[in-house]
């Protein structure tokens, strides 16, 4: 089966379970808002070619562990869009969760969200009970205190922060929890596979900032120019965009040599390619290259 396939399946079993009887209808539509369509889904894109690489010998466990994943993610884009933050008022294309159903259900369903990427997960371990505990400290870290996307977020609140720690907790995080989580639901050593997900996961900060500036609205689905009107650390700003275009090539090149020796090596590098090329075309970099020329 397809990795997006299984990721997909799993999301929408994962969201089933709020929707039964007796749950709130718009807390439950919030919550299926925040999820689906989703984006890339890049974060259970690693956590699953991980595993794969790894032998994969417990594939619900997997797909539990990536939609976990997930689901984190969508919580902290629905908590990200609020007023209180970036005020964005679209995501993915469509209205963000706050505009579609007010900020009181859109924080309740960021919460119901992070609540439910941990309820799906526990019951998918019955096979592999023993590789649990390591997943939920995992994917617990890539999260919370003191490094996760939580604090990634909070440092938007202090009067300085250095732009490396910024970009490691508020992206590379969770990314580093999906490679990790992905090595561990697989019943490997997952230690070596963080430096993998922390490359590419602050790789796509740096990309974050940059198509912030350059980058169409209507195909990357939501606002630009955020960076600057919130006054938030970017890498386009310190570093200018040529600077940060060589900087987020060569953390790509580093999170491409970080990928441990394993089977599945050369698709793990080739989706690493791939995924650069997306977020920033070879074709819009020659294009500023020449404007600065």
């Amino acid at each position: 089966m397809e990795s997006m396939t299984r990721i997909e399946q799993a999301l929408n079993a994962a969201v089933a379970r709020g929707e039964v009887a007796g749950c709130p209808p718009k807390l439950a539509a919030a919550v299926r808002h925040a999820v689906f369509p989703g984006g890339a889904r890049i974060r259970p894109q690693l956590c699953v070619a991980v595993a794969r690489a790894c032998g994969d010998d417990d594939a619900a466990l997997t797909d539990a562990a990536a939609a976990s994943i997930e689901l984190l993610h969508c919580a902290s884009l629905v908590h990200d869009d609020l007023p209180c933050f970036d005020a964005a008022s679209t995501r993915r294309g469509k209205p963000s969760v706050h505009v579609a159903f007010g900020e009181r259900l859109a924080v309740l369903a960021g919460d119901a969200l992070i609540v439910l990427a941990f309820q799906s997960l526990a019951p998918a371990a019955a096979r592999s009970p023993q590789r649990l505990v390591g997943l939920f400290d995992i994917i617990g870290q890539g999260v919370g205190m003191p490094l996760g996307i939580v604090a990634g977020q909070a440092w938007e609140c202090e009067p300085r922060v250095a732009l490396a720690d910024y970009q490691r907790a508020k992206t590379g995080a969770l990314f580093a929890a999906a490679t990790a989580a992905g090595a561990a639901a697989a019943g490997v050593p997952h230690a070596p596979w963080r430096a993998f997900g922390a490359w590419l996961g602050e790789a796509y900060q740096v990309a974050d900032d940059i198509r912030d500036v350059v980058a169409d609205p209507q195909v990357i689905g939501k606002p630009t120019g955020r960076d600057v009107a919130l006054g938030r650390p970017s890498a386009a700003t310190a570093q200018g965009l040529t600077g940060a275009i060589a900087h987020f090539e060569q953390l790509v090149a580093n999170a491409a040599d970080a990928i441990p020796p394993c089977r599945g090596v050369a698709a793990l590098r080739a989706l690493v390619r791939a995924e650069a090329e997306r977020l920033v075309p070879k074709a819009m970099c020659d294009d500023l290259a020449r404007l600065v020329a």
